[in-house]
């Protein structure tokens, strides 16, 4: 029997599209920047970078932890007063950041209150997405993600000229108030799944069919006994690992190699700027090739920069390696909403996405303060980049080694 099936002239899931692009950019461009305030804390307090490094981890940490309630939550209530919430905890976070004179301060704003607005930012609007779009599922959490890329472009320029023009601490204020206000604003344009808008995915609306194809896939407690998804949270443990690494400690580096700090913020917003091609391309990719294929890719070229670096000495030098190396970060976050909506469905989505982000931060707690540590009494990052470059050839082996769960091929509702 054929299921009449016609098309809206107004589809809302763009609207989720263009609110989830915004939130990443202004959060993500602002917490991606943060090691642009490395050189103002040390400079007025003489903290070592592994002190400044460990209120990043245990940002990346606290937020990994977040993720998996937060994702939780928004499967059961959704994503407009979860969001929201968010919102308010990044902006009082970053307001009381503008008063810290101690490392425990330090660690208890930036390390706790804005780690818990953080942990929805990914995991809210990409799993609301993979609810209102399956064809094009990755090209979609692609376009989200290059909010992201776009805000790693302009906010590194931007926090340094605040920075340089009015100092640190009123950065800290403005920055509270931007985010704050943005997150609040466009998190009322959320909405759950296509059902709550009377729509379907993918903007199909069927006369003969109620079923909400928004909610396929394994439940919760099918997919965390699956080899699969622990595979995922490992391989993500991995790239988060690398991935935060060298955005808290890209800049400085440059710095001690003679570059200017203005100069060196631009190596941070040319990673940006070239991952929008990353998290467009890699998303499509997806779409067609299949999520596993793209991220060997991006795995690829990660192992490949990580190589680079390893000789980097010159300006030209930095900006190859953030050419090569944006690509692959921003393939990396387009990618896995839609590989983890492609082994395990929708129906648990959101609280399957917060177990691997929270593996993953759990990577980004341990590698910059790793990174640090190793700085502070080597007074080099080689040994930092070589470890990196063997944990990603490790995370190759892991990814090619994933196969289809078969009970999800072979009843997909169930």
């Amino acid at each position: 029997m054929s299921t009449d099936i016609k098309r809206l002239p107004f589809f809302y899931g763009y609207i989720i599209i263009v609110a989830g692009f915004f939130i990443q950019a202004v959060v993500w461009g602002v917490s991606n920047s943060f090691g642009v305030f490395f050189d103002p804390l040390i400079n007025e307090f003489g903290w070592s970078r592994a002190t400044i490094s460990g209120a990043a981890s245990l940002c990346f940490l606290v937020h990994g932890s977040s993720s998996i309630v937060l994702g939780n939550l928004n499967d059961r209530f959704g994503p407009r007063l979860i969001m929201s919430g968010c919102g308010i905890f990044l902006g009082l976070g970053f307001l009381l950041m503008a008063t810290i004179h101690s490392p425990w301060q330090l660690y208890l704003f930036y390390g706790f209150i804005v780690a818990i607005g953080l942990g929805g930012i990914d995991v809210i609007p990409l799993s609301t997405v993979s609810r209102w779009f399956k064809k094009k599922r990755g090209m979609m959490s692609g376009i989200i993600k290059v909010g992201t890329g776009v805000g790693m472009f302009i906010m590194p320029f931007f926090i340094n000229w605040l920075i340089n023009r009015y100092g640190w601490r009123t950065s800290f204020v403005v920055l509270a108030f931007m985010i704050i206000v943005s997150v609040l604003c466009l998190a009322q344009f959320l909405v759950r799944d296509p059902i709550q808008k009377d729509q379907f995915i993918d903007n199909g609306i069927s006369h003969t069919s109620k079923t909400n194809e928004s909610e396929e896939g394994l439940d919760f407690k099918q997919a965390i006994r699956t080899r699969q998804l622990w595979t995922i949270c490992i391989v993500y443990f991995i790239i988060l690992f690398c991935v935060y690494t060298i955005i808290i400690h890209i800049v400085q580096h440059a710095i001690d190699l003679g570059i200017p700090s203005a100069i060196s913020a631009g190596i941070l917003a040319t990673i940006g700027g070239v991952s929008i091609t990353g998290r467009f391309l890699m998303g499509g990719a997806a779409d067609k090739f299949g999520e596993k294929p793209a991220l060997l890719i991006c795995l690829f070229c990660l192992f490949v920069s990580l190589c680079w670096l390893q000789v980097v000495q010159s300006l030209w030098m930095f900006y190859l390696f953030a050419a090569v190396y944006g690509f692959a970060h921003g393939g990396f976050f387009s990618l896995v909403s839609p590989l983890i909506a492609k082994f395990f469905g929708t129906k648990s989505h959101g609280l399957l996405f917060g177990i691997v982000i929270f593996c993953s931060t759990i990577g980004g707690a341990i590698g910059p303060f790793m990174a640090g540590y190793i700085f502070d009494i080597s007074a080099s990052y080689k040994i930092v980049f070589l470890i990196l470059a063997v944990l990603c050839t490790i995370a190759m082996a892991l990814t090619a080694s994933l196969k289809p769960l078969r009970q999800l091929e072979t009843d997909p509702i169930k």
